[in-house]
């Protein structure tokens, strides 16, 4: 009966990704602890030296996965030089991941502006005072700039930098990874086609 049961819940080969993804999203959302929308963002050098970090996810839907970062930080500079990204899902409590695929684009100013406009005060703040991924001299310094930027927008509402926006991959490859007991997982490969559709296959584990 058990044995019946873990192939009645194996992942779907025939469905849409996104749905998938998004129901799995939904799960984790109810038994992660912390940050169900954690995900590792790999990016590449010019030299195609990989770099991995962990970012939260703050949009989705079938245009793609986005996130929001300083373009100046490591990320932003390796991204808008080289537009390709992976990112990972990891949600422990469900022994579940996701491995998305893809190539990047920067989301519209309206999307940036309306993300930025809905963080806390403070949030807002930081976006002007870090200096993302430079040299600190100290952290008094940093202290500092914050206590500047604090005053200088006291009053009001703070506006988005300029070097800060968002960035969205634009999913051609997907594949849900499933723990099973012994290691033999589940692996659902979901890649995009020449017309536009979603082709699932399973993998070996």
């Amino acid at each position: 009966m058990a044995e019946k049961k873990e192939r009645e819940e194996l992942i779907t080969l025939d469905g849409d990704p996104f749905a998938i993804f998004g129901h799995w999203l939904a799960e984790a959302e109810t038994s992660e602890p912390n940050d169900p929308t954690a995900m590792a963002l790999s990016t590449v050098d010019e030299n195609g030296r990989p770099s991995s970090r962990m970012v939260l996810l703050k949009a989705w839907d079938e245009r793609g996965f986005v996130f929001y970062t300083n373009f100046e930080s490591r990320k932003g500079q390796q991204l808008l030089s080289q537009p390709y990204a992976a990112l990972l899902f990891h949600w422990k409590s469900l022994r579940r991941q996701i491995r998305i695929e893809g190539r990047m684009e920067v989301v519209t100013q309206e999307e940036a502006d309306a993300y930025f406009a809905s963080r806390p005060k403070g949030a807002q703040i930081g976006a002007w005072a870090s200096k993302q991924s430079s040299p600190m001299e100290s952290r008094l310094a940093f202290e500092k700039r914050i206590a500047q930027f604090t005053a200088k927008y006291a009053v009001g509402s703070v506006p988005r930098p300029e070097n800060w926006s968002g960035f969205r991959i634009i999913a051609d490859r997907m594949e849900f990874w499933w723990d099973r007991r012994f290691r033999l997982h589940d692996r659902a490969d979901y890649q995009l086609d020449e017309n536009g559709q979603w082709i699932g296959r399973r993998l070996y584990p």
